[in-house]
């Protein structure tokens, strides 16, 4: 399924992979995918299903852009607050971590202080907000997007009714839960979230 937003398409390959195809195409976090053509590859974090060498490697690309802790990658390495223009389109690197989501006591999965990011993409005048792994945290209340990709299965990231006060303070027009049916999390996860967000939500198949 391809959900298209004012020209700009979005393919959901599963887990938090998605497909942007604008004037540019774009490919976020690839994992367990076929191999692509794309101008920028995006990671948001070095964790195996999100930062897979195996995957990239399938992966004809002009510009890597990957949090700083992808340590294992050659790319042009973001942290939080940083911004990058690839060929006009704007890629703004924002805070993912975790607040209550513990691997075991005081230790959570994503620490803020190792700079997993989201991104924020502008391209062909519409924002896309990819949140990475992330629990609802205060710097979401500066994020805007028109379209905001939520990770809903709990664990490692929100859960659906937290992500549902991500929408709350994001206020996208669309909002596409992410985060669920590979490593952790169900579609029931994704419905309840469809069933609790303020914001319209598409449920996207896998493309």
């Amino acid at each position: 399924m391809v959900f298209e937003y004012k020209g700009v398409k979005l393919h959901w390959l599963g887990h938090d992979c998605f497909r942007i195809e604008g004037s540019k195409t774009l490919i976020i976090d690839p994992f367990k995918i076929e191999r692509q053509e794309v101008d920028i590859v995006l990671v948001t974090h070095d964790h195996f299903d999100h930062c897979s060498v195996e995957d990239i490697k399938k992966i004809e690309y002009k510009t890597l852009i990957a949090s700083v802790a992808c340590k294992q990658l050659k790319a042009k390495f973001v942290k939080p607050g940083d911004v990058v223009d690839v060929d006009n389109v704007k890629i703004k690197a924002v805070p993912a971590y975790n607040i209550d989501k513990f691997r075991s006591p005081g230790q959570v999965f994503h620490p803020k202080q190792l700079n997993h990011v989201g991104f924020v993409i502008e391209i062909d005048n519409v924002s896309i907000y990819h949140a990475g792994d992330t629990d609802f945290i205060p710097e979401m209340k500066d994020v805007k997007a028109d379209i905001a990709l939520l990770p809903v299965s709990g664990t490692y990231v929100m859960t659906a009714e937290e992500a549902t006060k991500a929408v709350e303070v994001i206020r996208p027009e669309i909002a596409i839960p992410m985060h669920f049916g590979s490593i952790v999390g169900s579609k029931q996860d994704a419905e309840k979230f469809k069933k609790l967000a303020k914001s319209k939500v598409v449920m996207l198949e896998l493309s």
